[in-house]
């Protein structure tokens, strides 16, 4: 009898402890990126100097600067561009941090990134600068500063045939905002003459569509400009 309940009570003690959840440890990685995502600036500035990587990227390959733009941290981007975050490293859909904050209007972190040898010939999944989604969206004070940079390319044409120009007028709603931007890029030199994959400028498009002031600008553009 005694025999048997030793044994029984060994067959619960064995069933307790496969039923008690396994504990889990974060890895040093993971921790940094929850701690990037949080905010918490001091708990990453302590183990990037323990030698922590600052370009450790999560399971979609997004770098810690790539999860702080998202997020439009600009202290955390700070932070870790000082610690040598690379703002051209991109991710499994071919975002980077300087693409990112192009695409979705975040002026300072565009021009932090400008200090910190952001590529120009590195693209995004429609093989596309920062600029062009910057101008289909209307991001009036990007559009402005990545034009006015030198050697940024404001001609590139992107996988679907269409130039920062071309985003503005045929993706734009012919507003203020777009009729800005539209301007911004003839006085920094892009060519109105560029046609999309069927030949169609932004001027006919511009013309088709009603967007009366924006026509206006480009009729302006474009006898100062010579065709390619």
């Amino acid at each position: 009898m005694k025999h048997l309940l030793f044994i029984l009570n060994l067959l619960f003690l064995n069933v307790c402890s496969f039923s008690k959840p396994m504990e889990t440890q974060q890895s040093p990685q993971n921790s940094l990126i929850e701690a990037v995502k949080n905010g918490q600036y001091a708990v990453v500035e302590t183990a990037l100097k323990k030698g922590g990587d600052v370009n450790t990227k999560d399971k979609n390959k997004k770098s810690l600067l790539l999860i702080a733009t998202e997020i439009n941290d600009l202290k955390m981007a700070e932070l870790l561009v000082r610690s040598g975050a690379n703002v051209n490293q991109q991710d499994d859909k071919l975002d980077s941090p300087f693409l990112l904050a192009g695409a979705s209007g975040q002026t300072e972190l565009v021009k932090l990134y400008l200090t910190k040898n952001a590529r120009f010939d590195i693209f995004n999944r429609y093989h596309g600068t920062a600029l062009i989604p910057a101008c289909e969206r209307g991001h009036v004070e990007v559009a402005r500063l990545l034009a006015n940079t030198k050697n940024f390319p404001v001609n590139h044409v992107n996988r679907l045939g269409w130039t920062a120009l071309m985003e503005a007028v045929v993706l734009g709603n012919g507003g203020k905002k777009h009729l800005e931007i539209v301007q911004i890029l003839v006085d920094a030199g892009s060519d109105i003459t560029i046609p999309d994959k069927n030949g169609v400028t932004a001027l006919q498009h511009a013309k088709s569509r009603g967007y009366t002031r924006i026509v206006e600008v480009l009729e302006n553009t474009k006898n100062n400009q010579v065709p390619r």
